[in-house]
């Protein structure tokens, strides 16, 4: 009909109001009910703090799993600087004690040596050893050579040094012994071993236009085993000492020039030579910019990328163990409630034993292994998970079995066993999804815990390893007050991310545990 009838029989022209169905109260057509899941949607989502949680995870996995994608940068690409670095090249030390060569086949042992020296000091010719007399010539300026009361020559004591000008090269004592006569007594020519040689102003010996080696009274010695210090090299370092010269400019056999800086150490009581030259170094602790939003780590790694795939890292590291410790807990836990008896009693001190052993000792024990026996970075990870796993199932076999002892007595329970339905039906298809709203709250919350702890232990060094990135090992890199007041943006974002995404789950938590049963609000 297109119109109603009032009471007073006069016809109600029909409205937008009244174009609806009118049912009656006890018409099941007018209650709109919403399933339990719904009920829990509808709940969780008008909770506010919850709500933002919810936000602050998503952007979380938007930033750890979507962001390492769209990063230009891979996680363990390094970054280069051109710098001058100062490092120290050699050593110069100005020669003031004696050194001592043996003629071949002779006996100038350092007793003898000795003995030499405390007869020089009280200017004696001759001194004896165990009833061997010994002579001492003096064949230059702090150049002596010892001889049996024979004649015999068995050694010489000098402070002049004689350096090769090739490497490996060594020379005879014939020959060792005439040149330092010559460069003490001044000459410009020697003889040796049938062969004549040439002797400059500044030591360099030659033998016609081939240079031969150097005498100095300066010892000096490359720092690093690969370099050779070549004579063009020695011999401008000598004039900038002889000169006090603190710094000079060295151009190599490749073309390549070199600023050199001399520094005296009096303690060791030597000089110390330090090359600068342009090097191409890692892009360590460089400032955020537009190239690198959040600066560069210790290791020339973009700091932003990092703290993507960290984020992913850490957040698959909670999501698996905690999946590890339910899937155990629910298991042992649902069989203990379910049967008791002595099944409960063992299994209960089977919990007992493992809150009884102390984890954190073990982990430390086991990541200090895994160190000494260098297991791979990845495989590491899969072991920390299974660790971690491991040890904390039996909070939740705890706590399931005490949902599983309350549920068993319930009335539908009663009707399964009365059904003849099995065992492992009635556990894992009537009480285990009885209890899977408390299992969601307690994992969402104990997935920020796990977090924690893995961080806490990537940052001792334990957990996750170089070059895979976690929010744990991100942090470890303030290992020092330095890095901690001058490269804020090494520790803060990290630490904000994981205060972030810590607190998110526990909001969710409880948003979860208010949405599951709202009487616990009140």
């Amino acid at each position: 009909m297109s119109e109603e009838i009032r009471k007073d029989g006069q016809e109600v022209p029909e409205t937008e109001e009244n174009k609806e169905p009118q049912y009656s109260l006890n018409d099941d057509r007018r209650v709109k009910v919403l399933s339990p899941g719904a009920m829990v949607a509808k709940r969780f989502f008008r909770n506010r703090i919850a709500m933002v949680g919810l936000v602050i995870l998503i952007f979380m996995f938007a930033f750890s799993f979507i962001g390492g994608i769209i990063s230009p940068y891979e996680e363990d690409q390094l970054f280069y600087r051109t710098d001058y670095l100062k490092k120290e090249y050699c050593s110069a030390i100005e020669n003031k004690e004696f050194r001592y060569l043996q003629a071949p086949g002779q006996d100038f042992s350092s007793i003898i040596q000795a003995q030499m020296v405390l007869a020089l000091q009280k200017k004696a010719e001759t001194f004896s050893y165990k009833g061997i007399d010994y002579k001492v010539e003096q064949a230059g300026e702090d150049f002596y050579i010892a001889h049996l009361a024979d004649g015999t020559e068995i050694g010489l004591a000098f402070k002049d040094v004689f350096s090769a000008s090739e490497e490996g090269v060594k020379m005879s004592y014939d020959f060792t012994r005439e040149a330092l006569r010559a460069a003490t007594n001044g000459q410009s020519r020697f003889s040796a071993e049938g062969q004549n040689y040439s002797l400059d102003d500044s030591g360099i010996i030659s033998q016609g236009d081939k240079e031969i080696g150097y005498v100095s009274r300066y010892v000096v010695q490359p720092l690093m085993g690969d370099v050779f210090l070549t004579r063009d090299f020695k011999e401008q370092l000598l004039e900038a000492l002889e000169s006090d010269t603190e710094e000079f400019l060295f151009t190599d056999a490749d073309g390549v020039q070199s600023d050199y800086t001399i520094e005296f150490n009096a303690a060791a009581g030597k000089y110390t030579v330090k090359q600068a030259r342009e090097s191409r170094v890692y892009d360590t602790y460089a400032a955020p910019s537009s190239k690198h939003w959040l600066g560069t780590d210790r290791n020339g790694m973009d700091m932003l990328t990092r703290l993507m795939y960290g984020g992913r890292v850490s957040l698959i590291i909670g999501f698996i163990v905690e999946l590890i410790a339910n899937f155990i807990g629910v298991i042992l836990g649902g069989v203990s409630g379910y049967f008791g008896g002595w099944v409960d009693m063992l299994i209960m001190r089977i919990v007992d034993i493992f809150y009884c052993i102390p984890s954190m000792p073990i982990i430390i024990i086991l990541g200090a292994a895994m160190d000494a026996q260098l297991v791979d970075p990845k495989i590491r990870m899969v072991y920390l998970m299974l660790i971690l796993g491991f040890l904390s199932w039996p909070g939740v076999a705890r706590m399931i079995r005490g949902q599983i002892l309350s549920l068993r007595e319930q009335e539908f329970m009663m009707a399964t066993e009365a059904t003849g339905i099995s065992v492992n039906r009635r556990i894992f298809k009537h009480l285990v999804p009885n209890v899977i709203p408390l299992l969601i709250v307690s994992a969402s919350m104990g997935i920020g815990s796990t977090i924690i702890m893995e961080a806490t232990l990537s940052f001792l060094g334990l957990g996750v390893k170089f070059p895979f990135a976690s929010w744990g090992n991100i942090i470890n890199d303030v290992n020092d007050t330095f890095v901690l007041t001058n490269y804020w943006f090494i520790w803060i974002p990290a630490g904000i991310l994981l205060l972030g995404t810590v607190l998110a789950f526990n909001l969710v938590g409880d948003g979860l545990r208010d949405a599951f049963d709202p009487r616990m609000k009140r």
